[in-house]
């Protein structure tokens, strides 16, 4: 797992904003105000016209329905329909806002995610001082339904891309496939595509009374066989319309698509939405064939346990001692007062104004091995902890013109864990991180000893740097 920063801060909205509309399945008028959330509340419906008013975050944890569309509950928030606004928000860049609805399902609107995305515009987001922090992958995700012949496979890749492919065996559609090279196409390629339902599917809605509050304006009808006057006329009644016809292409009503494959678009909205539900911003190429809600929530799932399970590795840096060092022994002598046998770091290999990596060869050959646990040899954790300041002491005096002038002694030590041993054949992996801004002369880190990829020691460190020649404060 690697960390990437593609947009280096999260987002929520500037101020509320509120629309309205009617539910696909319930009918029911529905209100809604998007509102702006602190750094790392992710997104949450509330449902205000219910006793306390209970939330549900939008995670995959709390989906409970898959059928007709993709439903959350949770503590009595039950949310449905929710997936065209889920997509709005990951397309227009959205990571925190409380959602207030007073019903039980998001409004249909047009059947696309545009007029959430106008919504959002209107009002604009902001920077939020917290970073976002993306997840990769560094392995295929597979998922299939051998049933449904869905087949849905997550890639890794420097972004996020997704490539959505649809074969209903339907005259009228055929074979469509959908690329999406980057959110930033979101807005203009994806967000404006409707869906769609075919006409057998849509008369079965009727006839159960599942669809009371659809449209001919919010959705795309196939028209999968020949319509007499007579079998549009209860459709006609069912929208309130006086009459309906097919056009040449098999759209009910002669609706205009918005792309020639508007409906393999609207697929890879949906598959954005959903997997929206993973909690975590993800870096990888998604490539669904036959998607629908079912199968993207299960995916979600899947690639949310990877994450959770590899989550601990996105810092771990990566050693390769094939590559040469920033500083090797000779240059790390030059800049700290250590010799042997008090040297305790054998090379950088990253150095930047925040972060250093050091390497420590663990040999049995040490000076403390002969005293300590000779019989069981394990490396003292003290001299662990002078690893990482000597590391430390690299990074502070990174950041002076002339760090030869200078020393640093290290001041204090706070939440010191050993979870590791550490024993001869092992490389230490150094990693300090600088914690805040270095001001007059305080320097605060966090320094963390990696063995493969196990953290083996960690802990707090605070060090000042002096000037050869004065006198510590």
């Amino acid at each position: 797992m690697m960390e990437n920063t593609q947009r280096q801060n999260q987002h929520t909205l500037n101020e509320p904003i509120s629309f309205s509309g009617v539910g696909l399945h319930s009918g029911k008028q529905v209100n809604i105000t998007l509102k702006p959330a602190i750094p790392g509340f992710g997104i949450r419906f509330q449902r205000v016209d219910l006793p306390d008013q209970p939330t549900v975050k939008a995670d995959v944890d709390f989906v409970v329905d898959t059928s007709r569309n993709t439903t959350l509950e949770h503590n009595g928030a039950r949310v449905s329909t929710i997936e065209h606004l889920m997509a709005a928000l990951v397309g227009t860049g959205v990571d925190n806002a409380l959602i207030e609805i007073d019903g039980p399902e998001v409004p249909i609107m047009d059947g696309s995610a545009l007029p959430f995305v106008k919504v959002i515009q209107q009002v604009g987001t902001q920077d939020q001082d917290a970073k976002k922090i993306y997840y990769s992958i560094d392995q295929n995700i597979t998922y299939y339904d051998e049933e449904k012949k869905v087949e849905m496979v997550a890639m890794p890749s420097v972004d996020y891309r997704v490539t959505a492919l649809i074969d209903f065996n339907s005259p009228v559609l055929g074979t469509q496939h959908a690329n999406l090279k980057g959110l930033q196409e979101f807005i203009q390629q994806i967000a404006p595509c409707r869906t769609f339902v075919f006409l057998h599917e849509l008369e079965y809605l009727l006839k159960n009374n599942l669809i009371k509050g659809g449209d001919i304006n919010n959705a795309i009808v196939v028209v999968d066989r020949k319509m007499t006057e007579a079998e549009l006329a209860p459709l006609a009644k069912a929208f309130n319309r006086t009459e309906i016809a097919v056009q040449s292409e098999g759209i009910l009503n002669n609706v205009e698509l918005r792309f020639p494959n508007e409906p393999a678009r609207h697929k890879l909205l949906d598959v954005i939405g959903d997997l929206a539900l993973i909690g975590f911003p993800i870096n990888a190429h998604i490539i669904a064939n036959r998607p629908g809600h079912a199968s993207n929530v299960e995916f979600a799932r899947k690639i949310k346990a990877y994450i959770k399970k590899n989550k601990h590795a996105q810092n771990i840096p990566i050693y390769n001692p094939n590559l040469p060092p920033i500083f090797d022994l000779r240059r790390i002598e030059r800049t700290l007062p250590h010799r042997y046998p008090m040297l305790l770091v054998d090379k950088i290999i990253e150095l930047s104004d925040s972060q250093v990596i050091g390497i420590k060869n663990v040999t049995f050959n040490e000076q403390f091995f002969q005293g300590h646990f000779p019989g069981n040899p394990v490396m003292p954790g003290v001299l662990q902890i002078e690893a990482l300041a000597q590391c430390g002491g690299i990074l502070a005096l990174n950041t002076l013109p002339d760090p030869e002038a200078y020393s640093t002694y290290f001041l204090k030590i706070d939440n010191c864990k050993f979870k590791q041993r550490v024993v001869p054949g092992d490389t230490m992996v150094l990693k300090m991180e600088l914690l805040n801004p270095i001001r007059r002369g305080i320097v605060e880190m966090r320094g963390t000893v990696f063995i493969g990829n196990k953290v083996a020691t960690e802990a707090d460190l605070v060090a000042q740097i002096v000037k050869e020649g004065k006198t510590q404060q």
